[in-house]
């Protein structure tokens, strides 16, 4: 394999936003340095984020308003107030919510913005740094923030809401506004460069305790996005950005209806006439990101669920093929450093198994989904083909582990007992982090809540549900000295 496999480690999946602070969200702040501390602490090799981009309606990391931009809840206030561009009772006169375990996002889009507005209007617009910055990311910067700017303007309408002229691009409105909203575009850009700052020094914090940073790219764009409103001739939409068809998933055993994501879908033959150079840049950008990148829907690259997008549910969808192994290629070929995992799981597609052996990147099992009673199924670790592969307890779209078992019956749990050598509910938690840790798979993940043996009140999301997701947060709780040093042994033991 080489160049493509991963080091053999355990990790720990946390999203950004699940981290404590005082101010509403996780954020690049001391206490992301202390989760690395924590994480060090622990023989862990591997941080997991969910996708950083900014979010919209829904708050989901996985719908954003930009495939190359940083979330600017996750800039750190306190950073910002040592670096003399806010002052701490500035920010204290704001509400950030009064639970330290949930995130109000509707109270951070109220207010985050406001106290950044402050600290932009000290920030020195002349800063070398900065204008290097801007320079540098140029290629997707200015739209980006042109398109946020706009979208504030509008009262932040979709694109397809806007003015026909500006929706459509014209060249007279294009520099007409530019001119117009020239203060708040310069806005936008100083949140990605104090984002990119933080980002870049909490990394390299990381990376020089051991940690390498595992982030995660949706497949699909968001059609409220910077990338669709500046490049539609790349979507399947027509000019005014209506698309008839949308992205989406076939009816399974979660869901009779499907799943009707309403994401523009890809052009992939224009794509390819380009070179594929839009997701270059994507990959790119995110190999600058992360140490190891997670593909989030790889299956969609070999074939991908077309679904009306006038219909209410994904019943009547089609499958069309995907770019397939001529994507993976330019993916390859813009990777640098960076490794990748792919998220093979779901609807099994033939072909898949194919490309992903080809590419040589690791896919993904999860130990959840491993015990409906067959010896055989591929998830059990006795039946994993190498060791080229990413073992998870579950993942944020799963509940954590003890409350998925815990409302399965004894005769349910029978083959799990067996497997596992336990005898009760209480024992299956370990039970599974040692199964992960003691297997093949080069690369063992738990979610933070599995380690904490935390129950379905802190699931971060239940997919095609809405309102009560990617808000759980850590809050002050600790792992025990004695759980601690069990993880330490256990990761000792198996060579993580």
């Amino acid at each position: 394999m080489g160049m493509t496999s991963l080091t053999r480690g355990a990790g720990v999946l946390l999203p950004v936003a699940s981290l404590p602070s005082k101010y509403g969200i996780g954020t690049f702040g001391k206490a992301a340095y202390e989760f690395v501390d924590l994480l060090a602490d622990l023989h862990q090799k591997y941080w997991q984020v969910l996708p950083l981009g900014p979010t919209s309606f829904g708050d989901s990391p996985y719908q954003s308003f930009s495939a190359f931009a940083g979330n600017p809840y996750y800039i750190d206030l306190e950073d910002l107030v040592k670096d003399g561009l806010l002052k701490t009772k500035e920010i204290e006169a704001y509400q950030w919510g009064d639970d330290e375990e949930d995130v109000s996002y509707g109270i951070l889009f109220e207010n985050r913005f406001r106290v950044l507005h402050k600290a932009f209007e000290r920030f020195d617009k002349a800063d070398e740094s900065f204008c290097g910055f801007c320079k540098e990311q140029k290629g997707w910067l200015d739209g980006y923030s042109f398109y946020m700017a706009l979208k504030t303007f509008s009262g932040n309408a979709e694109w397809t809401a806007w003015e026909p002229d500006i929706r459509d691009r014209k060249s007279k409105a294009l520099e007409e506004y530019r001119e117009r909203l020239a203060d708040e575009i310069l806005f936008w850009q100083f949140c990605q460069y104090e984002f990119e700052l933080q980002w870049s020094r909490l990394r390299s914090y990381a990376n020089s305790r051991g940690i390498r940073i595992i982030g995660d790219i949706p497949l699909y764009v968001s059609m409220d996005s910077a990338d669709v409103w500046e490049h539609r001739e790349l979507f399947q939409v027509d000019r005014s950005g209506k698309a008839t068809l949308v992205a989406g998933c076939p009816p399974d055993a979660f869901s009779d209806d499907g799943q009707k994501w309403g994401n523009p879908l890809y052009d992939w033959d224009k794509m390819e006439q380009e070179n594929f150079s839009w997701w270059r840049k994507r990959i790119e950008a995110n190999a600058k990101l992360y140490d190891v990148i997670r593909f989030d829907h790889f299956i969609g690259v070999v074939r991908y669920y077309s679904v009306p997008a006038k219909d209410a549910n994904a019943r009547n969808g089609h499958w069309r093929k995907g770019p397939g192994r001529k994507l993976t290629d330019a993916i390859a070929e813009s990777l640098g450093e960076s490794r990748m995992i792919v998220e093979d799981l779901g609807v099994v597609v033939p072909g898949v198994k194919r490309l992903v052996q080809r590419t040589g990147w690791p896919g993904m099992k999860i130990l959840l989904f491993a015990f409906d009673g067959n010896a055989e199924h591929e998830f059990l670790p006795h039946n994993y083909p190498n060791s080229n592969t990413v073992v998870y307890g579950g993942t944020h779209d799963n509940e954590p582990l003890m409350g998925y078992f815990n409302e399965k019956c004894e005769y349910e749990l029978a083959f799990l007992y067996k497997y596992l050598n336990i005898n009760s509910k209480e024992e299956i938690v370990d039970a599974m982090i040692r199964l992960a840790y003691a297997s093949i798979a080069d690369v063992a993940i738990f979610q933070m809540q599995d380690l904490l043996k935390l129950g379905n009140e802190a699931r971060i999301n239940l997919p095609s549900t809405i309102g009560t997701n990617w808000r759980w947060r850590l809050g002050s709780r600790q792992l025990s000295d004695k759980r601690r040093e069990w993880i330490r042994t256990l990761a000792m033991v198996y060579r993580r």
